[in-house]
């Protein structure tokens, strides 16, 4: 397996938000914050984990490099390698799959050229399939940085992919 490399930049602003989530647990029990923080951890570096920056997660925690590898290999939402600017999560359980979703992804990957979490040449795009996000009354769906994106259609897709190459997308809330 390939060990993609990051500059870590810990700023003193990131360094606070930290404290501040960590302080919302008991004296001695910061592992408890681990998965906030590996969010804000993730957002504040191009949106991807690097073995280097877990492991000074782990350092800031005071837990072993091994219990945030756990967590981060576990869950989807966690990236171990570089991504793409605009990367389209398409739900792919039950729900969505029986309106179609997969479909979509289909769709959506034959578009951009791409297969499932390949990256496009120019680092724009990704298509990465995801367990259930929760929205299974609005399937098929996918979530674009922050943001769900309900009942999808090929038309709909071509939509938010040209809203993507225009910069006409919020990612974060």
């Amino acid at each position: 397996m390939k060990e993609y490399t990051q500059e870590i930049n810990i700023t003193d602003e990131l360094m606070s938000h930290i404290n501040e989530i960590i302080s919302h647990y008991p004296e001695g029990k910061q592992k408890s914050a681990l998965l906030p923080v590996l969010h804000i951890v993730q957002d504040a570096h191009d949106n991807w984990l690097s073995v280097g920056l877990m492991d000074k997660v782990a350092e800031i925690l005071q837990i072993t490099p091994i219990e945030v590898y756990e967590v981060a290999t576990f869950y989807s939402m966690y990236n171990l390698k570089p991504v793409s600017k605009y990367m389209l999560e398409f739900c792919r359980t039950a729900c969505c799959c029986i309106r179609g979703g997969e479909d979509l992804m289909d769709y959506t990957c034959n578009k951009l050229g791409i297969k499932p979490g390949e990256i496009t040449p120019d680092g724009m795009f990704s298509v990465v399939g995801v367990e259930c996000l929760g929205a299974c009354g609005y399937g098929p769906m996918l979530q674009l940085g922050d943001f769900y994106h309900e009942h999808m259609t090929p038309e709909k897709i071509d939509v938010l992919i040209e809203d993507c190459k225009q910069q006409n997308i919020k990612l974060h809330a």
